[in-house]
């Protein structure tokens, strides 16, 4: 054998030996925090729900601007005249994220008319909350073009003036569901699936990409009107998060650069467990737990 390529063998175990050590170090160790005063944010989804809380944080920790994209002015208004009276400039524009030409359009009337977004929050979700079988065609294909194919189209439009100016963020609410997925919502767990995906990839392909970080948030369910309906079987054990504390937890995970926030934080174990367990064992674990066992239909979009 070659003795650079033994060399390499034998260094690589030690190398990333080191980068754990100090990765695990570096995470004790209180952050730096980014300055938003400058920062120009989209929120996609951003009327109700999580972005609503999104905007409402954005706003407090001091952004300079606020885009906000829906489906139904309604609340996107509604929303906007918040954050306006906190002080914070918000605009708010009307956008099917699964429509592609729209969001080309609207990215431009939105560099035109407000600025260059510098950190991008794709928040916008539907949910049907059924079975394969039970599921509309249409339906399914609705979920995989917001939930994830809306992110391409999001990106595409606003990353490159990121990379121009070497400024910019992404963010992804995603969902714990992407990675341990249940019966009833078979249209969501796949596009959350895809989507993290999508994220995992993007994040390492901008490592080299100075000045522009990638931020995936993994809640576990959340107390929305998204998900109203949804049960779980012991809720003292396993109660929702509330949408509040996810925008707080975003917001402070995007000024600090993390690019993977599991909340909370015990759904680090989730997915260790998931790593080596067998099968039947995480069944009976999934079948006691709960989480999400006891379900209404329910359905919902942001």
């Amino acid at each position: 054998m070659d003795l650079k390529v033994l060399g390499s063998m034998l260094f690589f175990p030690i190398q990333m030996i080191y980068y754990i050590v100090k990765a695990s170090v570096l995470s004790l160790l209180p952050s730096r925090r980014k300055d938003l005063s400058q920062e120009i944010v989209l929120i996609t989804g951003g009327g109700r729900g999580i972005g609503r809380y999104l905007a409402e944080e954005f706003a407090e920790q001091g952004a300079k601007k606020l885009i906000l994209w829906g489906r139904t002015e309604k609340c996107l208004k509604e929303t906007c005249e918040q954050i306006s009276l906190r002080g914070t400039e918000c605009h708010y524009f009307l956008c099917d994220v699964a429509n592609r030409e729209e969001v080309y359009k609207q990215a431009k009337v939105v560099r035109e008319k407000v600025g260059d977004v510098t950190v991008l929050v794709n928040n916008a979700a539907v949910v049907h909350g059924k079975t394969l079988m039970e599921s509309d065609d249409d339906a399914l294909l609705k979920s995989q073009h917001v939930n994830t194919m809306g992110q391409f189209w999001t990106t595409k439009a606003f990353l490159p003036r990121m990379l121009e100016l070497q400024h910019g963020h992404v963010v992804c609410i995603n969902s714990i569901l992407s990675q341990s997925p249940i019966p009833g919502a078979i249209d969501y767990c796949t596009s959350k699936a895809s989507s993290l995906a999508f994220m995992e990839s993007l994040t390492l392909g901008l490592l080299d990409c100075p000045g522009v970080g990638c931020t995936t948030v993994l809640p576990f369910h959340t107390n929305t009107d998204m998900f109203q309906g949804m049960r779980v079987r012991f809720p003292q054990l396993f109660p929702p998060l509330k949408p509040k504390t996810v925008a707080q937890r975003t917001v402070d995970a995007v000024r600090t650069n993390t690019a993977f926030l599991y909340l909370p934080w015990t759904m680090h174990a989730l997915v260790f467990l998931k790593s080596f367990m067998p099968q039947a064992a995480l069944e009976e674990i999934h079948k006691f737990s709960g989480s999400y066992t006891c379900m209404d239909t329910f359905k919902g979009r942001t």
